[in-house]
């Protein structure tokens, strides 16, 4: 496995809080202490490649998403480095290290090693530690940070004893004839790749990693995209799965001849109906969906479309009262990683320029900190476009770029215009969340049948952010969709159909005196 964050390598490389360290029974297990990462004291990460911890000849820093310092050394591996991870992937049989025909144990080894994982995530001081170093380097608040942990525990809890190779189970169908029947088989496809981002660093390359391995893949595992993506010097996997944004999404898929499985971002949406209740607990989801984690999730809520009953009701005001709340020192807003201030600024500054756009709150700099100008960090904003202009075709691909950050769109409609949101849902291209917050069953029916979007929340509590492990998270309306989290999620991603047809006789016998026909 190639990491530039490794964080989910060893579960057992963990610790508590600083002032605790010396008092917990873990703390022979730390690598880092997340409370007292910084210049003065920087962590340095490792490459994994067959069960030993590498350096390369060169590190490079991580700047502090804080103070800009450098606080994290990872290794800058080029090229002609890569040998390694090449020979182990190419020692890699097309039939995996295991299947259901082959070293079969190994589904039960991974069933043990789930229950221990988990059990380890059960421990609070462990849990804690998790939580504070995803806090450190993909800035969230505690709350988000501890949800990741909770779900990679809930996960492995899910895949112990014998989950795992209900996973891979397999299916069988009678033939033509006595002595014929046809196993169903799921196979891994052996050497895989695994590109995982920077919003979700220990969830996203838990679970993906550990459905890899369940399956009898040897999977490749390079974490962060925002590092450059180099697959074609890092041997040809037979399948790459790959989370992250649309574009590079696209671009892996034609450098490795569609061998993909995609988890890329989207640009969700919302739709509140014409029943209009509960408006503080919808008010409260909405401000969630948009701004938690800064907004720096693929399922974020990047367009509301608001019905005019809510508008009415001053819905609009109650979201920008929460999303005043948010603020540096909980973490509830911070630093954007992907996006400068200036840049998500000029993007609502563009959307201004479209007749009947306006501000609704937000749209200035976060003040009051030391990011370093290489990130971004603004109030959580929204940006109401009018919906006929969302609708012409010189303003669509501007209203529907995503912003990685806390910047929304929202816009209005009536039931008259209903058809008209449908036509915006049907022009977009990234099918990932969405929610349809309503009770009306005619209004759900309407627009769940006219929608694609791959995770869809329908009902008066409907989300669009969220990935538990107890149901499927993914895009669809793509061949390459990945899902993640379920057995269904890692049967499709991690292995694929094979059929076995057996067929002993006995032997039909010729006609007296004739030969077998033929055809």
């Amino acid at each position: 496995m190639l990491s530039h964050l490794a964080i989910f390598s060893q579960v057992a490389r963990s610790s508590s809080r600083s002032s605790r360290l010396a008092d917990r029974c873990i703390a022979s297990w730390a690598t880092v202490d997340p409370a007292n990462l910084s210049a003065a004291n920087p962590a340095q990460c490792y490459n994994l490649v067959n069960g030993e911890w590498q350096l390369t000849n060169t590190s490079a820093s991580i700047p502090d998403p804080y103070n800009g310092e450098p606080f994290i050394k990872y290794p800058d591996t080029q090229g002609n480095e890569t040998e390694l991870f090449v020979k182990s992937l190419r020692t890699t049989p097309k039939s995996g290290l295991h299947n259901p025909l082959k070293n079969p144990e190994r589904y039960i080894m991974y069933g043990e090693i789930s229950a221990r994982v988990s059990e380890e995530l059960r421990k609070p001081e462990v849990a804690d530690f998790f939580a504070q170093l995803v806090q450190r380097v993909s800035p969230k608040s505690y709350t988000q940070a501890m949800g990741e942990v909770k779900i990679s525990q809930k996960f492995f809890e899910n895949y112990s004893g014998d989950q795992v190779r209900f996973t891979a189970k397999s299916s069988g169908i009678s033939g033509d004839h006595p002595g014929q029947y046809c196993n169903s088989y799921r196979f891994p496809f052996g050497p895989v790749g695994l590109v995982t981002p920077f919003n979700f660093p220990l969830e996203i390359p838990a679970l993906q990693l550990a459905g890899a391995l369940f399956m009898g893949n040897k999977p490749l595992l390079h974490v962060d995209r925002r590092v450059s993506l180099v697959p074609e010097q890092l041997a040809q996997p037979r399948s790459t799965l790959f989370t992250g944004s649309h574009r590079i999404a696209n671009k892996l898929s034609k450098d490795l001849g569609g061998k993909v499985f995609l988890e890329d971002a989207g640009f969700d949406w919302k739709i509140l109906g014409p029943d209009v209740e509960q408006e503080e607990y919808v008010a409260w989801v909405c401000d969630q969906d948009a701004y938690s984690s800064s907004g720096q999730k693929c399922s974020a809520q990047s367009i509301l479309f608001m019905h005019t009953n809510w508008a009415n009701a001053g819905f609009i005001d109650k979201i920008a009262e929460r999303a005043a709340r948010r603020n540096l020192d909980d973490g509830t807003v911070g630093p954007v990683l992907t996006w400068t201030t200036d840049g998500m600024l000029g993007h609502v500054e563009w959307l201004l320029k479209i007749p009947g756009a306006k501000v609704l709150f937000g749209g200035t700099p976060l003040e009051g900190h030391s990011i370093p100008d290489c990130y971004g960090a603004i109030k959580p904003t929204a940006v109401f476009v009018p919906l006929e202009e969302i609708l012409k075709d010189e303003n669509f691909d501007l209203v529907t770029t995503e912003v990685f950050g806390p910047v929304q769109v929202v816009t209005e409609y009536n039931d008259a215009m209903l058809p008209m949101v449908l036509q915006a849902l049907e022009k977009l291209n990234a099918h990932l969340s969405a929610a349809v917050v309503s009770n009306d069953h005619e209004f759900l029916g309407k627009v769940l049948g006219n929608t694609v979007n791959g995770t869809t929340y329908a009902g008066l509590m409907a989300r669009c952010t969220g990935a538990p492990q107890n149901h499927w998270f993914g895009p669809a309306s793509d061949p390459r969709a990945a899902g993640i989290g379920t057995p269904e999620a890692i049967r499709l991603v991690w292995s694929c159909h094979r059929e076995i047809v057996n067929d002993f006789g006995p032997v039909p016998q010729a006609p007296e005196g004739a030969d077998y026909p033929q055809s």
